[in-house]
C-alpha cells in the first residue's frame, strides 16, 4: 500500500480509492482493497474511480462466519486498518435492538466477504 496513490472526489475531497502503479499504468483499488481494473492509463483510472463512486459500499454483502455459515452484512466503515460490518437480518431494526458488528482486516479477503448477489 505504500505506493498506492489516493484518489479523492473533486468537490468534497471524499476518498474514492487508490491507484496502484503498474509499470507505466495504474490498477484501480476500491475502498475494500479489491483490484477493480486491469492496468489503465492515469486518466482512465481516475475516470473509473469517479464512475465507481461509493455506491457499492451500500450494497449487501455476505460474511463467512467462524462456523462456515454465510451471514448477510452491510459495510458501516472501511479504512486501511479495518472493515467494520453490521449483521443485516433483512428486517428493520427495532429501536434498542442489539446490533452485531464484525471487524475484518483490510484488504477484504474474498473468501470471507463477498457481494450478497454472488
Amino acid at each position: 500500500m505504500e505506493d498506492w496513490i489516493e484518489h479523492r472526489r473533486g468537490l468534497d475531497r471524499e476518498l474514492l480509492g487508490w491507484m496502484r502503479p503498474d509499470g507505466d499504468h495504474f490498477v484501480v483499488i476500491d475502498l475494500l482493497g479489491r483490484e477493480r481494473t486491469a492496468p489503465l492509463d492515469w486518466f482512465a483510472a481516475e475516470e473509473f474511480l469517479e464512475e465507481l463512486g461509493l455506491r457499492y459500499l451500500a450494497d449487501k454483502y455476505e460474511l463467512r462466519l467462524a462456523d462456515a455459515r454465510w451471514q448477510t452484512v452491510r459495510i458501516v466503515e472501511s479504512s486501511p486498518t479495518r472493515i467494520r460490518l453490521l449483521e443485516d437480518d433483512g428486517s428493520a431494526q427495532a429501536i434498542g435492538a442489539p446490533q452485531v458488528f464484525h471487524d475484518i482486516a483490510f484488504p477484504a479477503d474474498p473468501s470471507i466477504l463477498r457481494p450478497a448477489d454472488a
